[in-house]
């Protein structure tokens, strides 16, 4: 029977050049990109990459108003999980940490493993770990202590949600590292949950912004697992939608959005169609407005009562 591992670095490469069910988790692929993609050496234990004051600046300002949106976020997260030996990281798609919240008991340690402002923590530059991992498969992540490719980073649990911006493309990721020896799966569970809300929070709060002029409809849906939102025009007109709504009426996920009608969207097109259609819900929503007052809708549509009361039986309306 051959030898168990003794040693994360060992467990590592077992895992790779196994050929079992195990080694074929995304765990298990994550660690084979990172050594056979990246070149990496779990044993590796040289300093970090580190960016420059100047670069962080730069890319703070390439965030812009994320910057902003998440800085109150961050702060709440960090008030339900920084007394319990937790820190709170913001860093852009490269994983590169722009922010981050530490009290000042773990800001030592937090800083001694790399996790202060420049530090680089992609999966190229790090192997697999709670950012980096969860930039490169654009999906909620735990990674738990062993489950870090590098042996040195192998006392953290890493909990990563990723951040969208407006056109679906990932702008940003959100993490909460945990320096507690400690800390078990049901607590990273727990944090999990909390780090998913801020993520989209950050995330629906930016799409807000990015359609500031159109009105907002939430999608119905029960996957909560994204923001679900839609950017509607005063022509009934979507203009936008978040990631998770993309993907929820099957468009593409990211890039420039195409303008539809709504009601092609929400596969309500039956019953009038063009100018009709068009004319129908102009004067539904006047007779809404006015409480169903004829007099006072056709007033809102510059006609006459009795004009008013002629389109609303071309068009099978009721009083």
């Amino acid at each position: 029977m051959a030898a168990l591992p003794t040693t994360h670095v060992d467990a590592v490469i077992a895992s790779i050049q196994s050929k079992s069910a195990a080694a074929r988790s995304r765990l298990a692929a994550s660690w084979r990109r990172s050594m056979l993609s990246h070149g990496l050496d779990p044993s590796h234990d040289a300093s970090q990459d580190c960016l420059s004051s100047h670069d962080v600046a730069q890319r703070r300002e390439a965030l812009g108003r994320v910057m902003d949106i998440a800085a109150p976020k961050l702060d709440r997260l960090f008030e339900l999980v920084g007394s319990s030996g937790c820190g709170v990281v913001l860093t852009d798609c490269d994983g590169v940490v722009v922010d981050h919240r530490f009290s000042d008991a773990d800001k030592t340690v937090f800083e001694g493993w790399g996790l202060g402002l420049g530090a680089v923590w992609s999966e190229a530059a790090e192997g697999t770990n709670g950012i980096g991992t969860c930039i490169t498969e654009e999906r909620a992540i735990t990674i738990h202590r062993n489950e870090h490719f590098m042996a040195r980073n192998t006392a953290m649990s890493c909990i990563d949600a990723p951040i969208f911006g407006s056109d679906g493309q990932l702008i940003a990721a959100l993490d909460v590292s945990s320096a507690r020896a400690d800390q078990t799966q049901t607590i990273n569970g727990l944090i999990a949950e909390m780090v998913g809300q801020i993520a989209r929070a950050v995330e629906a709060d930016n799409f807000r912004a990015s359609y500031a002029k159109a009105r907002i409809v939430v999608a119905d849906h029960e996957d909560a697992s994204s923001s679900m939102l839609l950017a509607v025009d005063a022509d009934d007109v979507v203009v936008g939608a978040t990631r998770g709504a993309r993907k929820t009426y099957g468009l593409e996920v990211q890039g420039k959005f195409t303008p539809m009608p709504a009601s092609d969207l929400f596969g309500r097109g039956d019953g009038p169609v063009g100018f009709e259609k068009a004319e129908r819900a102009a004067v539904v929503r006047a007779l809404v407005r006015a409480n169903n007052n004829v007099s006072v809708a056709a007033r809102d549509l510059a006609v006459s009562r009795a004009t008013l009361y002629r389109r609303m039986k071309r068009l099978g309306l009721s009083e």
